[in-house]
């Protein structure tokens, strides 16, 4: 399992191989220091108190690594070309800053929000509340942003309706982390792909093919579930109205993003590209909002267009409606909203490293490995550890980014290529966070929907069949990609 520095490290004289003592050691010590992070800080343990563990952890490996007679200039590279595989989701995610900072300012998220608030359905309520989400976590790629935005809407709307808060929120759930992990516009489907040494839209592809079947499942679970209401939604509609412009003159720049990764352009020129036709949108189709924002009234009209766009670019958009939930709404995004994600995802790259330089990796996998004999033990096995690792670290991105890095070696090895591990961590490690207390998804959305983790978990159906899907598949041969295809 361990790269060429690992193996070199283990045949070469004057280096020792690891002992289990010293590859148990940094594991170990994350683990606990994880732990005592979330338990110190709460929810904002990933805004920084994590980092803080994964840099030390990576220093006590590297410092077990020098032990074993390794060069600190070897190390040093190991980290290097470890980050390095990171930057292309780096960069796409500051482009996703972007893209959301210009979207709010131009009206173009809450347009998204305006006509799925039209497409609820009082028959079916549970069901249409997990396909709107779908759709709009897709075409923002986050969800996050659903759930804190018309998620917390629709909670309201099943509280009225006297519809179950739990299903509601698996239903929310469910929806948004289908989007979530089917849009290039997504952090964790560029980590997942980074990590993994895939490319995206092969990815998202191999993706589609196991999440939309359980899609499908779930959908039809909620709409067995539901039951016929009467739901009015002028009220909210009106309120909207009232505030914000809506049309579906807002919708090109999503068109521009989705037309681009269409024609597989990079998925970073297409999304800043999205960015900048929502900037571009902004001053044509509401000027004076962009004035506003810029908030220097003697500024001449052309710069102050520049200078708020140029804001919502690099720190996100904020409005004071007097409407709390629109505030919510639009009050987000810029590239800076993005750099405690980008600090999580290079800490992870650089403990996960410098433990595979050192051979640490090898030593704790390998027998695992070993004793795995097909290729769906191999996929189970990679699911395992992406759904621990999720409820002892946490913290969805170090889930996603580990196995990434752990497992890249052994996929390899069985002739599967890297678009499978990436499937495989996506369908697992990215799905199952929201369902663990603990974990900073799971926190969030108890926090966020107002329904406890342990109510909502059993109703997200999508994100409990999904694992399963991707497991069913490799058994049965199906989509079981090889390095050839």
């Amino acid at each position: 399992m361990a790269d060429d520095g690992g193996n070199v490290a283990s045949g070469a004289a004057g280096l020792r191989p690891p002992s289990l003592l010293d590859a148990l050691t940094p594991c170990v010590t994350l683990i606990v220091l994880l732990a005592l992070s979330y338990l110190l800080f709460g929810d904002t343990a990933s805004s920084g108190p994590n980092q803080i563990a994964l840099v030390f952890c990576g220093l006590v490996a590297a410092g077990i690594a020098y032990k074993n007679g390794m060069a600190w200039s070897g190390i040093r590279e190991a980290v290097v070309q470890g980050i390095a595989t990171g930057l292309p989701a780096i960069m796409i995610l500051l482009s996703v800053g972007s893209l959301i900072g210009t979207w709010a300012l131009s009206g173009t998220i809450m347009s998204m929000v305006y006509y799925g608030l039209k497409l609820l359905s009082p028959n079916y309520f549970y069901a249409t509340t997990a396909l709107v989400c779908a759709v709009v976590a897709f075409g923002i790629g986050s969800s996050w942003t659903v759930a804190g935005t018309i998620g917390i809407g629709l909670m309201g709307i099943a509280t009225h309706m006297g519809l179950s808060p739990a299903i509601t929120a698996g239903a929310i759930i469910s929806g948004a982390y289908f989007g979530d992990k089917a849009s290039p516009l997504s952090d964790t489907v560029n980590l997942a792909a980074a990590t993994a040494g895939s490319d995206i839209y092969a990815h998202i592809r191999e993706s589609l093919w196991t999440s939309i079947p359980a899609l499908v499942l779930a959908l039809v679970l909620f709409a067995m579930l539901g039951r016929p209401g009467e739901f009015d939604a002028t009220a909210v509609l009106q309120a909207i109205e009232a505030k914000i412009k809506v049309s579906l003159w807002s919708f090109p720049p999503l068109a521009l993003v989705f037309g681009l990764s269409i024609a597989r352009i990079s998925p970073v020129v297409a999304i800043f590209s999205g960015a900048l036709a929502g900037a571009l949108l902004a001053c044509i189709q509401d000027p004076g909002r962009v004035i506003a924002f810029a908030n220097i009234p003697d500024l001449p009209t052309g710069l102050a267009l520049l200078k708020g766009t140029w804001a919502a670019l690099a720190n996100g958009y904020t409005i004071t409606t007097g409407d709390k939930a629109i505030d919510v709404i639009l009050s987000r995004g810029g590239m800076a909203s993005m750099m405690n994600t980008v600090w999580l995802i290079i800490t992870a790259l650089a403990f996960g490293a410098v433990v595979e330089h050192a051979g640490l990796l090898g030593r704790l996998i390998d027998p695992l490995v070993a004793r795995t004999t097909t290729r769906s033990g191999l996929v189970s096995t990679v699911a395992g550890t992406a759904v621990i690792s999720n409820v002892i670290t946490s913290d969805q991105y170090i889930s996603i980014a580990l196995p990434g890095r752990i497992f890249r070696a052994a996929f390899a090895e069985r002739g599967m290529a890297p678009v499978m591990l990436s499937r495989v961590i996506g369908d697992t490690a990215t799905v199952t966070s929201p369902l663990i207390p603990w974990n900073s998804c799971g926190a969030y959305m108890a926090a966020a929907l107002g329904v406890g983790t342990i109510s909502y978990a059993g109703f997200c159906f999508f994100n409990l069949l999904n694992p399963v899907m991707t497991i069913v598949f490799t058994l049965l041969g199906w989509r079981v990609i090889t390095k050839q295809r």
